[in-house]
């Protein structure tokens, strides 16, 4: 079982069990110089994580973290932006990341600056979401050419109503903490994540797609032809 309360069994994240009877998991993303940007072996490690603490018996509840200028930046576009739609598609690109959403046990996340793109759909997946005075959330994958790829369309409507989601979707803008409790900001199951999923492969078909990663990794304006 990967709990050590120290870093030597994980590269991105540190998991601990705290509490003063140690009977809550406690899993910090660790990228610091990438804003905990969630590459594959972040996420995967973060299901090892997960997959430990639900079988430890000592532990009731499991609280995910990140730092105080960002809970997750979004997913790692440096590892995504030459993927291509028969890679995603036939892999199901980005599928195991919905361990997060099937844990038994509570999964609270804590978060505290940016929450953006994948970084904000995994704080949808957790069960509750305690966001401090600095946090912000947001969907910005249309800025890169693509769409959100693991359950942003589906649960943010459902956290923020169709109105609001659809504009921060359709434009990238961001919401902060207040906002978000305004708007209701609950988590439930997203009934259409297999579509979602469908239509984020897709994209990687697009030259725009790989145009906008590449100008987001080369830190450029992308020049999208809407193709």
């Amino acid at each position: 079982m990967l709990i050590s309360g120290s870093r030597g069994q994980y590269e991105y994240i540190i998991v601990e069990k705290r509490g003063e009877n140690k009977n809550v998991g406690f899993i910090q993303l660790n990228r610091p110089k990438a804003l905990n940007a969630l590459c594959d072996g972040l996420m995967k490690e973060v299901g090892y994580a997960l997959d430990a603490f639900e079988a430890d018996g000592e532990v009731g509840a499991i609280v995910i973290t990140g730092s105080d200028r960002a809970f997750a930046a979004g997913a790692d576009i440096k590892e995504m932006q030459n993927r291509t739609f028969q890679e995603c598609y036939g892999g199901n690109f980005l599928a195991h990341w919905n361990r997060v959403s099937t844990v038994k046990k509570p999964v609270i996340a804590a978060v505290n600056g940016f929450a953006l793109g994948g970084g904000c759909e995994l704080a949808m997946m957790c069960d509750i979401i305690f966001a401090g005075e600095k946090a912000q959330f947001g969907q910005p994958e249309i800025l890169l050419g693509t769409i959100p790829g693991a359950g942003g369309t589906q649960r943010l409507t459902r956290a923020v109503g169709k109105s609001l989601a659809m504009e921060m979707v359709l434009t990238g803008d961001r919401i902060n903490a207040q906002d978000a409790k305004q708007s209701a900001f609950e988590l439930t199951l997203a009934e259409g994540n297999r579509l979602e999923k469908r239509l984020f492969h897709a994209t990687f078909a697009t030259d725009d797609r790989k145009e906008g990663m590449t100008a987001f990794v080369e830190k450029r304006k992308a020049s999208f032809q809407d193709k």
